[in-house]
């Protein structure tokens, strides 16, 4: 899952941002209101995970902007206000689910899954190419009747392009979705898990679904073709 978090305490927001990025999903930052409100509104985030009390602009307010505007993108709110009348506030505006700090990390994941399936009206339950099946909210792949084990960041990679499927998909492109804002490493990266995968839903079963546009990026067949 791509992801932002909006968050003002530096120290947890970085915890977390290292949690989620183990766990193979993409984070971005923000740490104050008219930040977060940007980022919400100009990215493409699976869910946004959205503070209360931020500086410069309530986390009320963002996500009431974000209704007003029509985007939909599920948001979790995080907060260490607990009243049951500030947990009707957020629903009344729009939230899509809260989580009291402290919070359990296990806890966070699950409700993340939950909120990926309950967006399931923008996207497909399970990607398909061909015969090859991709479902996010089990994180489980199949080749017909064969399960693939993949890492966090093959599946995240893999996730991404079949998302794209039919279409040019470049490797910047796939950092920016896969790899959080702060890795400054090497674009060639890419490159390497392609590799990886290739090995994994391609060379075992005599198939070659991922191609390589040299100079331009990689692409997927269409589904059904």
């Amino acid at each position: 899952m791509r992801l932002l978090l909006v968050e003002d305490e530096r120290p947890l927001a970085e915890m977390v941002r290292r949690g989620l990025a183990r766990e193979g999903h993409a984070v971005d930052l923000r740490h104050d209101g008219p930040s977060g409100l940007d980022a919400a509104v100009r990215g493409e985030y699976d869910v946004v995970i959205l503070d209360i009390m931020l500086p410069g602009l309530s986390g009320y307010r963002i996500l009431e902007r974000l209704r007003a505007a029509e985007i939909w993108t599920p948001v979790l709110m995080l907060t260490a206000k607990d009243g049951e009348y500030d947990e009707a506030d957020a629903f009344d505006l729009g939230a899509d689910d809260y989580l009291t700090k402290p919070f359990s990390f296990v806890v966070l994941l699950a409700r993340l899954r939950a909120l990926q399936r309950r967006a399931g009206d923008a996207r497909p339950t399970v990607l398909a190419v061909g015969d090859l099946r991709l479902d996010p909210a089990r994180h489980r792949v199949h080749r017909g009747d064969t399960e693939i084990t993949l890492t966090p960041r093959e599946f995240g990679v893999l996730e991404h392009l079949m998302r794209h499927a039919g279409q040019v998909v470049t490797k910047t492109d796939i950092l920016r979705a896969v790899w959080d804002a702060h890795y400054d490493g090497e674009v060639n990266v890419v490159e390497v898990y392609v590799g990886y995968l290739r090995k994994k839903i391609d060379a075992p079963f005599g198939t070659q679904t991922i191609e390589t546009l040299r100079g331009v990026g990689y692409r997927m067949p269409e589904p059904g073709s």
